[in-house]
């Protein structure tokens, strides 16, 4: 099998390493995914970043697939980290349960360190008590958008699979609750699912097992209009894949991406090959070209009779926040941004440059802060992208 290393042209942006210093720099900026099992994409963004700049500045890490219960690998994991005073910031994508208590044991060992969360999982206000910057989609809001970009897909039912562990999650829990306003002022069904949770006993091949079994049950019941969404990444293939086979409708990704779950569904190839080689022979690889990725996908589903019944957004989000934030980070390491608070216009620049880069066009991106229970928590940067209908 050749060997995967993405060298996702796209995120080479305008910046060049002397643009954020010389070689000679003492710095490097520790990236933390999932598993490429648990999130590919949040995987390859750091692949991406590290082929850029080289293993010597970007280090990547993984947190162990079952993280809700290896709490304690996770702090050996910043553990680590911070024994290397070359390392100025983190960058963790996702920061999953249990992220802030690995974090304080890194603030135990150092307090000089840039920390960014991406996709956090735990609540807003012991977040930002760590983190400097922490970027996700703008959850709550698409509560509002996703049923309105499946109404115009033509959805009379909406239903949505998650399990308590997600559920306590407070951007998550007011995306459904605000699922649930807009289905009812909109006059579709609401119906709450609840599947198994991939980091519980059965594991990620009996999460995406159950879902690839009831999602045929669901639409024989609630018929073939039926919008269906999971709040899991593992979950997505199987998802679109019945789906599909159902003729129902898929609004978007749990992260939006046109790369998050519908090549796998497809049968459709999202890596090429550079035509360059690694040390040991073996081709390395790259991301399909985004266009490209997106017309196949389009062609692909029109061909399955379903187009217009499916859609995303039009650039990878979970690749966009590892690569903004980190390269905020190299800018906040040179002193180009303030040491404090988020510059929202630099912010918004690098998520712009990152997804013309991509496909050619700055995608339409709206950034603003998280607003939970009356508090506004500027640091805490929320996105929402326009949808691309396949």
């Amino acid at each position: 099998m050749k060997k995967v290393v993405s060298v996702l042209l796209a995120v080479s942006l305008v910046f060049s390493l002397a643009a954020c210093g010389n070689d000679s720099d003492d710095w490097k900026i520790a990236i933390i995914t999932n598993t490429v099992d648990q999130s590919e994409e949040e995987y390859r963004s750091a692949e991406a970043l590290q082929a850029k700049y080289g293993e010597d500045k970007i280090v990547h890490r993984t947190w162990p697939v079952n993280f809700s219960t290896e709490g304690e690998q996770m702090i050996t994991v910043l553990q680590q980290i911070a024994a290397d005073p070359a390392i100025k910031a983190v960058v963790i994508n996702q920061a999953v349960i249990n992220t802030n208590a690995a974090v304080d044991k890194l603030l135990e060992l150092r307090d000089d360190i840039f920390i960014a969360y991406c996709t956090p999982a735990e609540h807003p206000p012991d977040v930002m008590n760590r983190a400097h910057l922490a970027i996700n989609t703008n959850d709550p809001l698409v509560g509002d958008v996703i049923v309105m970009q499946a109404k115009a897909q033509g959805a009379e039912v909406f239903a949505h699979y998650s399990f308590p562990r997600h559920m306590s999650i407070a951007t998550l829990a007011l995306r459904r609750d605000n699922i649930m306003a807009a289905c009812e002022r909109e006059g579709i069904r609401f119906v709450d699912l609840t599947a198994p949770d991939p980091t519980s006993d059965v594991g990620i091949p009996g999460a995406q097992q159950f879902i690839f079994e009831d999602v045929p049950k669901q639409i024989a019941e609630l018929g073939p209009n039926t919008a269906f969404f999971s709040t899991n990444c593992a979950m997505q293939i199987p998802l679109i894949t019945r789906v599909i086979e159902g003729g129902a409708i898929y609004p978007q990704p749990c992260c939006p991406s046109p790369y998050h779950g519908f090549p796998s569904a497809l049968g459709i190839e999202d890596m090429v090959g550079t035509g360059e080689f690694d040390e040991d022979g073996e081709e390395i690889m790259r991301l399909r070209d985004l266009g490209e990725l997106i017309s196949e996908t389009r062609d692909a589903l029109a061909a399955r009779g379903v187009a217009g019944r499916l859609s995303t957004w039009p650039a990878p989000a979970t690749m966009m926040w590892t690569t903004a934030a980190t390269m905020y980070a190299i800018k906040w390491i040179n002193g180009e941004v303030p040491a404090e608070g988020i510059d929202y216009a630099v912010l918004n620049q690098l998520c712009a440059d990152y997804s013309k880069e991509l496909s050619g066009d700055a995608v339409g991106l709206i950034l603003e802060p998280l607003v939970l229970e009356g508090v506004t928590y500027h640091n805490y940067v929320m996105a929402l992208m326009e949808y691309l209908t396949y």
